[in-house]
């Protein structure tokens, strides 16, 4: 089992910059695949970026295209989601989940991610 802990979450001023952190213990990080959700109060929890287990496959929602980036360093276990020109819009919770994973296949769906950190806040005022 792996427990994850996102960090990095803040106030920031809309097109500002933020980098988030999602911080693996238990086991090593090095064989599960990593994604990104959000969920702003009210709305549903949506996918935002994702990473193979292997950092050969990425995906991004449409909305955050070109502004945002996922990355990984398996030696610290830990995987990064850099923020750039952040929008209002982009106010949320932000949840970091990981899935056991042999495939280069980047998971985007809720139900194919097993362990879920608790989220950091993401703020961004206009």
């Amino acid at each position: 089992q792996v427990q994850l802990a996102e960090s990095g979450g803040g106030l920031v001023q809309a097109g500002g910059s933020l980098r988030l952190s999602c911080a693996a213990s238990g086991r090593t990080f090095s064989y599960y695949a990593v994604g990104w959700f959000r969920q702003a109060p009210g709305e549903e929890r949506e996918f935002v970026a994702g990473i193979s287990w292997n950092d050969v496959s990425t995906r991004y929602a449409d909305s955050v295209k070109g502004r945002f980036t996922i990355s990984r360093d398996n030696a610290k276990n830990t995987v990064y989601l850099r923020m750039n020109s952040l929008k209002p819009e982009d106010t949320a919770v932000y949840y970091c989940a990981a899935s056991p994973s042999s495939s280069w296949y980047v998971y985007f769906e809720i139900y194919e991610y097993d362990y879920w950190g608790h989220g950091t806040q993401v703020t961004v005022s206009s």
